[in-house]
């Protein structure tokens, strides 16, 4: 038995593991999932390693998505971010809005300040990948819509792709 300890998380038997774990924590005042994902029974402990750094080190990948988020939204070249608040602008009236969009800041548009609420809801760990090791999840408000901002990753942490996604 190779128990492994991640934050957050009951022991992991390296050697015998389940397909799915998942947890609830508090960041930054709200609360986000923390799910991991195993294809096989069986896993080398240095991924596992990998998978702690990713949990320890939330705070670090989310400002670092956010500058992501940011430069897809800034560069016309890029439509995931642009689209995501084209959705949020159409779906809802300027009441459901007015939560997230100051409308008298006449300083900053409303599309920008809906991109600046776009928060962390959840952060997916696949340790048997390189490709995608790990998927994060923003939203404005998950409560509201089910379209979500996701931000693949290598196990490196350099993103991998970014998209939209339901």
């Amino acid at each position: 038995m190779a128990n492994y300890s991640l934050p957050h998380f009951v022991d992991i038997d390296a050697n015998n593991l389940e397909e799915y774990y998942d947890v609830d924590i508090e960041f930054n005042g709200q609360e986000i999932q923390i799910d991991l994902n195993f294809e096989s029974k069986n896993i080398d402990t240095k991924r596992l390693e990998i998978a702690k750094r990713f949990i320890d080190d939330i705070p670090e990948f989310d400002k670092r998505n956010r500058k992501y988020i940011e430069q897809d939204y800034e560069n016309e070249d890029c439509d995931t971010v642009r689209t995501y608040i084209e959705h949020y602008l159409e779906y809802f009236d300027d009441e459901e809005l007015s939560e997230f969009i100051d409308f008298d800041n006449k300083t900053i548009s409303p599309e920008i300040q809906l991109m600046k609420s776009l928060r962390l809801v959840r952060m997916g760990l696949y340790p048997d990948s390189e490709e995608n090791f790990a998927t994060f999840d923003y939203s404005i408000n998950p409560d509201t819509t089910d379209q979500l901002v996701v931000i693949f990753t290598k196990s490196t942490g350099e993103m991998n792709y970014m998209t939209m996604e339901s």
